[in-house]
C-alpha cells in the first residue's frame, strides 16, 4: 500500500492483478477534483479525465485499456473481453474469462468488490452501493461466474466505513426485511437514523451463496482523505478505480 495505490492483499492466485488508485495518483485533474480523478460523471473536464485514464494504464502498464462501465446502482452484469467497443456497456457489475481484459469499477464511498476463480481462469468486479447490494448485484455477479462458490475468492475495496455511514430507516429495512439477522450490521445512531456497516453487509450476502474466501474490508473513504467520499465532498466528488485482470 502507498499514497497512489493499493494492492489488495489477499490469496489471489499469481496470475490475477489487482490494483487501486488514490486521489493521488500521477493525474492532473484541478481543483476540487486534485488529482487523479477517473470519474466522466462527476463535472471534471472530460479530456482531462481521459488524460488520466491514460496515466493510469501506462503507470499500471495494464495490459489492455479498462473496460469502463456505465454504472446505475442496479444489478446488470456484462461479459466483456480485451478489446473495447465504441460505448462502455450500462453494467453495474462485469465477468470476462479471456486474459488481458480489465474491468473496472468507479467509486467515491460505495463498495467495489473484486472476484477471482482459485485457477485464475476467471474474473469478476462489482459496484455495491447499498441498492445495488439490496438489489443482489453480488449475487448477479456470481451466476456469470463458472467456478463452483467455494472456488471463488473475494476482495472487499474501499468503502464508507460504518462510523461514518449514517441512514434513513428505508435503508436498513431493504436489508433486513428479508434477513432478519442483517440488522447486527446496523447500530442507532439517532431516531430513524442507522449506522450502516456496508461491507459487512457485503460479506453476509456472499457468505449466504456459498462463498467462503471473503478478504479486505477495514477501509473508510469518508475518513481517509486518500480516496474520493461522495458525502463528504458532494456532487463535486472524483472517483477512483479498483481494477482486476489476469494472464
Amino acid at each position: 500500500m502507498t499514497d497512489n495505490w493499493i494492492f489488495p492483499d489477499w490469496p489471489a492466485p499469481s496470475r490475477v492483478h489487482t490494483a487501486v488508485s488514490t486521489r493521488h495518483g500521477p493525474g492532473v485533474s484541478a481543483a476540487p477534483f486534485e488529482r487523479f480523478n477517473l470519474g466522466l460523471s462527476s463535472g471534471d473536464d472530460a479530456d482531462t479525465v481521459q488524460a488520466n485514464r491514460s496515466a493510469l494504464q501506462q503507470t499500471l502498464r495494464l495490459p489492455a485499456t479498462p473496460r469502463w462501465l456505465r454504472q446505475v446502482h442496479g444489478t446488470g452484469v456484462a461479459e466483456l473481453g480485451p478489446l473495447p467497443s465504441s460505448d462502455a456497456p450500462q453494467a453495474d457489475a462485469a465477468v470476462s474469462h479471456l486474459p488481458g481484459t480489465v474491468l473496472a469499477i468507479l467509486t467515491a464511498d460505495c463498495l467495489p468488490v473484486l472476484f477471482c476463480s482459485a485457477d485464475g481462469s476467471e474474473i469478476g468486479a462489482a459496484h455495491a452501493g447499498w441498492r445495488g447490494l439490496a438489489a443482489g448485484v453480488l449475487e448477479a455477479t456470481l451466476t456469470q461466474l463458472r467456478s463452483p462458490r467455494d472456488q471463488l475468492i473475494a476482495w472487499l475495496g474501499p468503502c464508507i466505513g460504518a462510523a461514518s455511514y449514517e441512514v434513513g430507516e428505508e435503508v436498513r429495512a431493504a436489508f433486513v426485511t428479508d434477513d432478519a439477522s442483517a440488522a447486527q450490521c446496523f447500530e442507532a445512531s439517532r431516531p430513524g437514523h442507522w449506522l450502516c456497516d456496508l461491507a459487512s453487509l457485503a460479506r453476509r450476502r456472499l457468505e449466504a451463496v456459498g462463498v467462503q474466501q471473503i478478504h479486505g474490508g477495514g477501509f473508510d473513504t469518508h475518513a481517509d482523505e486518500r480516496f474520493y467520499s461522495y458525502r463528504r465532498e458532494g456532487a463535486r466528488s472524483g472517483r477512483f478505480a479498483s481494477l482486476i485482470w489476469f494472464d
